[in-house]
């Protein structure tokens, strides 16, 4: 309140005072101005900074990821980092993620250069899933050992009539499992199904009357001591400190279901990952592949 020394009142204020009212829009405005400052200059700085990809971005080291815990996977990164991706002029480093979609989802927005964690059909399903996801397969590289596994008997010719036999849970594994029981005479599909999308609903003939049991990864070789047989890869048995020798059955898998390099399609054109390509490529991983124990009967050559 400020005094007026004239009597009359104004604005309706009693007793010869005048009461004023502050206008606040200059305090108003000027936090506008600071809020625009402000926001300009974050602006500037990220339109500033570098957010390039690595995949494009000259002398940066390229990340290859697979699944978190997978020891085979990341010791056959960590040797093509220290022994083959020297030769051809890139720096590689090794990471694990916790699942599919986390780690595709790295790879279609380049914050990483690529997976080996997948096959052609697997990348099909995930693709499937995350239609914003843009990724291909550049070039396989191995083929995983994946076999049918018994705690009861010592061949397929010795599972009984009516036997449980466990397939993984996931539509392309699965399928990758009803592939190997047809190899191995114990079913037969429909003519002209794919092999590689087949269900349980293509199966032709089953002789033996299996039943089937789904499970995923970890849960079917605990299973084993409960069931007849089960088809799966062989690094969750070992992992689980199953035998070999209870892998009865074990022919080399089809070039569907290779693990393939995956990267991503925004990037396949750039100069790094051409070059992780032919890193990948070099006869010296198939080398390691036949010849190193921390990958032996994991994973396979893919060029015999």
């Amino acid at each position: 309140m400020t005094q007026n020394t004239s009597p009359t009142t104004e604005g309706g204020s009693p007793g010869g005072f005048e009461v004023t009212t502050r206008k606040r829009w200059p305090l108003f405005a000027a936090i506008a101005v600071v809020i625009i400052v402000v926001a300009a200059f974050i602006g500037w700085r990220f339109a500033g900074s570098d957010d390039k990809s690595p995949n494009d971005t000259a002398g940066a080291t390229l990340t290859v990821v697979t699944a978190e815990g997978n020891a085979a996977e990341q010791a056959l990164v960590n040797y093509i980092s220290t022994n083959v991706a020297p030769k051809h002029g890139i720096k590689i480093a090794f990471k694990g993620l916790a699942d599919s979609t986390t780690l595709n989802r790295a790879v279609s927005e380049g914050e990483v250069a690529g997976t080996i964690y997948q096959h052609k059909l697997w990348l099909g399903q995930v693709l499937a899933a995350n239609p914003d996801f843009k990724e291909e397969a550049a070039t396989p590289v191995f083929r995983w050992g994946f076999g049918i596994w018994s705690d009861k008997y010592k061949s397929v010719a010795d599972l009984p009539n009516g036997a449980t036999v466990s397939l993984y849970s996931d539509p392309a594994n699965e399928a990758q499992g009803l592939w190997l029981l047809e190899r191995a005479g114990l079913i037969t599909l429909k003519p002209g199904v794919s092999k590689w999308t087949a269900t349980q609903d293509d199966i032709a003939s089953n002789p033996k009357n299996i039943t089937f049991k789904l499970l995923d990864f970890a849960a079917q070789s605990r299973a084993l001591p409960d069931i007849d047989a089960a088809v799966g890869y062989t690094e969750y048995y070992l992992a689980a400190n199953i035998d070999i020798a209870k892998q009865i059955y074990a022919p080399p898998a089809p070039d569907e279901f290779a693990g393939q390099l995956t990267i991503g399609s925004k990037w396949k054109d750039t100069d790094n990952i051409k070059k992780l390509v032919a890193t990948f490529q070099d006869p010296a991983v198939q080398t390691y592949l036949a010849s190193d124990p921390q990958v032996k009967n994991i994973l396979l050559p893919y060029q015999s």
